[in-house]
């Protein structure tokens, strides 16, 4: 991309600049979790970069996750998830009933919730 494979930062960050490209560092990031439907990963102190190119904001994280499986996580925090509270509130059913047709659903509430009013 550039000729002799040298670039000087000042000519780079000129160029970036023009191409309507910003980068920043967020400082004092203590933690960072991202949930997928099966699992979380939790980075502590991790380094965190904001790239944005036209409006478009990217975010990039260096650092090592802790990851572990959505119950997992969800019985750490002393509780039942909010979707288990939510089939539990529209069902009247037990905590443990409501995990379990939770997990039969994949996952979804208002699966949950319609299996067990039809059972009724």
């Amino acid at each position: 991309m550039f000729p002799g494979g040298r670039v000087n930062p000042r000519q780079m960050k000129a160029m970036m600049k023009r191409m309507g490209v910003s980068q920043e560092d967020i400082d004092g990031v203590e933690e960072i979790i991202i949930k997928t439907k099966s699992k979380e990963y939790i980075f502590h102190d991790a380094m965190v970069s904001v790239m944005t190119v036209q409006g478009q904001k990217t975010f990039q994280i260096i650092g090592e996750p802790e990851i572990s499986d959505r119950g997992v996580a969800e019985e750490k925090q002393g509780g039942p998830s909010e979707d288990v509270e939510l089939v539990m509130q529209q069902t009247g059913v037990s905590e443990e009933e409501a995990r379990k047709t939770l997990e039969e659903c994949d996952g979804q509430p208002a699966e949950a919730i319609l299996k067990i009013m039809s059972s009724r």
